[in-house]
């Protein structure tokens, strides 16, 4: 990043020194501060500059999506040639992938402070308008945040543009400080982006999307390394602030699989799909932004009628297990068939091991509406808050801070859990037959964990909720053993063999640690 910085300061500097010696004139075929942020249609394209590094191939273009092992005990990285990288846990802190996410989070950062430090200058812009972009500019600076603390702990922590080459070295903030400066962006944020209802979808930040964010980022607080168990009640809040909004905003689609038919399709659904990562395109004309949701993780498929797909990750035996008979969700999760060009063949249940085989089932090719499909890109959307992430969130939070499930957490999770059995599609029977009730605070957290997973799998979820509550390592390493009774001497067991204590987070690149001086690196990396 500091190379990257320095080499542009040092091409303006000589472009402008070249021009003043030559020319003594100011030049005009370039953009600035001064002259560029005057318009409204100036800021949005600086915003869209902000939004844009998500697209970005380490980012959930691709890497991030498919390669980074955020599926954690549900699922594995599915070939046998693979021995090395982050997606089976035998990675350096020389690793591009690594270094590709830090980088782009840091991109988006910069070009956050530039336009927030900016907005004012557009004095040709109505101050309601400058107010929204400046919440979307917030809330992504702190998201970008956000994730840099989940995977490296303490880092720099910039929120002015960098104006020299000099001021790259910067020491790592503690936790503590990152996550006070995500909620300070984030929650002045909710007080000027659009609601959900008005923005009509789901590729641009909202109010609900800014609120179930802190309620995500208050849980991992309060949980492990922070271990802030005060923002519990913070969690429950805004959470709860979305689910009594939900008569005019929110709400679950009846269908679980039509959830996901609309990310491929291009169709939003805002009351479920509150917040998601948009891909367009074909790659057939210079405007795309394809990414690969469906290819990298979907079911492997050769035919360019269903279209071409890798099945790089695979389902675990226990994904597939945690679902009770009659669920409706773990047939389109894991996907029950393979094809022979455009034939669908089922996949058998036994023996145990027959149950490693299957690939995601939640991104399906076959439904995009795009042709001609193209070979390494999809047109697909990627989900980052659904609404019944919002309901499991809330209920986790109300059960921690009264130390037991209230009705209200009970209402939460069985509305999720009805969804999953077909209870709230048209003439459904018995609508409360799967509800759960009855539980103390450690039971009903359990159910929490397994609920999580069955609803939310390879949503890029697992891996941080599993170090938030503590239970990383010692779920990994389970499963390495389940592999042992059921799959032995398979090359299943690789990821999970590979994770230990250190793996909880990344190592701070190598690259970065050698441009800034200022850096130390993460304990036992």
């Amino acid at each position: 990043m500091k190379r990257l910085a320095c080499i542009m300061l040092l091409t303006t500097g000589t472009l402008l020194t070249a021009c003043n010696k030559v020319l003594d004139t100011k030049p005009t075929d370039f953009l600035s501060p001064v002259t560029y942020y005057k318009t409204e249609k100036q800021l949005n394209f600086a915003l869209a500059a902000v939004y844009d590094v998500m697209g970005d191939a380490g980012f959930y273009k691709q890497i991030y999506t498919a390669r980074l092992g955020n599926e954690a005990d549900e699922g594995f990285y599915a070939r046998n040639t693979v021995i090395a990288g982050v997606q089976v846990y035998n990675f350096s802190p020389t690793d591009t992938d690594v270094q590709n996410l830090w980088k782009s989070l840091y991109d988006g950062i910069n070009r956050a402070n530039v336009l927030l430090a900016n907005i004012p200058l557009a004095t040709e812009v109505a101050d309601d308008v400058k107010n929204i972009i400046k919440g979307e500019a917030l809330f992504l600076r702190g998201y970008y945040y956000f994730l840099l603390v989940q995977h490296w702990g303490g880092v720099p922590l910039i929120t002015q543009p960098t104006a020299s080459a000099n001021e790259t070295a910067v020491s790592r903030a503690t936790i503590a400080q990152v996550y006070a400066q995500i909620l300070l962006d984030m929650e002045e944020s909710e007080t000027l982006v659009l609601p959900a209802s008005t923005a009509g979808h789901g590729g641009r930040i909202n109010r609900s999307a800014v609120r179930g964010l802190l309620a995500r980022v208050c849980l991992t607080m309060a949980g492990k390394p922070l271990g802030d168990v005060s923002k519990y009640q913070a969690a429950r809040d805004w959470a709860k602030k979305i689910i009594d909004d939900a008569g005019s905003a929110h709400a679950l689609n009846p269908d679980y699989s039509q959830v996901f038919i609309n990310y491929a399709q291009d169709k939003y659904d805002i009351k479920e799909s509150i917040w998601e990562v948009e891909f367009w395109g074909n790659n057939t004309n210079a405007y795309n932004e394809t990414g690969c949701v469906g290819a990298w993780n979907g079911i492997q498929s050769t035919d360019q009628t269903i279209g071409v797909a890798y099945g790089f990750i695979n389902a675990t035996s226990k994904l597939y297990n945690s679902y009770a008979p009659g669920d409706l969700r773990r047939d389109w999760a894991i996907a029950p068939f393979s094809y022979s060009g455009t034939t669908k063949v089922m996949k058998a249940s036994t023996p145990a091991s027959a149950l490693w085989t299957r690939n995601i089932g939640k991104f399906r090719r076959e439904y995009e509406l795009l042709t001609p499909k193209s070979n390494n890109a999809t047109p697909q959307n990627m989900p980052l808050l659904r609404y019944s992430d919002v309901l499991l969130m809330f209920a986790e939070a109300d059960n921690e801070v009264n130390q037991g499930p209230t009705q209200d957490a009970y209402n939460a999770i069985n509305l999720v859990r009805k969804r999953a059995f077909g209870k709230l599609l048209p003439n459904a029977v018995n609508p409360d037959e799967y509800n759960l009730s009855g539980m103390d605070h450690e039971s009903f957290f359990q159910e929490i964990i397994k609920e999580r997973s069955r609803e939310l799998c390879f949503e890029l979820h697992r891996k941080h909720d599993l170090i938030r509550w503590g239970i990383f390592v010692p779920t990994m390493k389970a499963v390495e053993n389940l592999i042992g009774l059921e799959a032995s001497g398979q090359y299943y067991a690789l990821t999970f063999r590979n994770v230990s204590d250190k793996h909880v987070i990344f190592p701070i690149p190598a690259r970065e640690l050698a441009l800034n001086k200022n850096l130390q690196q993460n304990d036992k990396w």
